[in-house]
C-alpha cells in the first residue's frame, strides 16, 4: 500500500457525519481483499448506515471497529511473488449473498503467510 495512504489512515479522525463515514468506508473498501475478516471488522460501522440515517449515532463498538480497521491497514500482508515450488493456501468466505476467496502462500524466514502478487490473488465475487 502507498505510504502516503497509510499515513492518511493512521491520522484519519473518527467520522462525525454520515458522509465522513461513507468516505472512510469507501476508501477502506478498495483494500478489503488484503484485510482478513474485513466484513466482520466493519460490521459495527456499516450498521450505523442502515436505514439511511440523517445523523451519525457513534457507538463504542464503532470506535473499536474504526481503530481495528486502521490497525489492519498498517499491518496488512505484503504482496510477494509466488513460488511455484511451495504449497498454496486458499481461504474462502461465503454467505447467502456472495463468495470470496484469497490465494495465500507461506514464504520467508521464518515462514509467514503472504498474498502472492498475481491475478489469482484477487477476490472474485459472483
Amino acid at each position: 500500500m502507498d505510504e502516503g495512504k497509510v499515513a492518511a489512515i493512521k491520522n484519519w479522525p473518527i467520522p462525525t457525519t454520515v458522509k465522513e463515514l461513507q468516505r472512510f468506508l469507501g476508501f477502506a473498501n478498495f483494500y478489503r481483499r488484503f484485510i482478513q475478516n474485513y466484513s466482520s471488522i466493519t460490521s459495527p460501522l456499516t450498521s450505523l448506515l442502515r436505514n439511511k440515517p440523517k445523523s451519525l449515532s457513534w457507538t463504542p463498538s464503532a470506535t473499536e471497529a474504526f481503530n481495528t480497521l486502521k490497525q489492519a491497514f498498517t499491518t496488512a500482508p505484503l504482496l510477494v511473488h509466488p513460488d511455484p515450488d511451495k504449497a498454496f493456501v486458499v481461504e474462502v468466505d461465503a454467505s447467502t449473498t456472495g463468495v470470496g476467496a484469497v490465494l495465500l502462500q507461506q514464504q520467508g524466514n521464518p515462514d509467514s503467510i503472504h498474498v502472492p502478487s498475481s491475478p489469482a490473488s484477487s477476490t472474485r465475487r459472483r
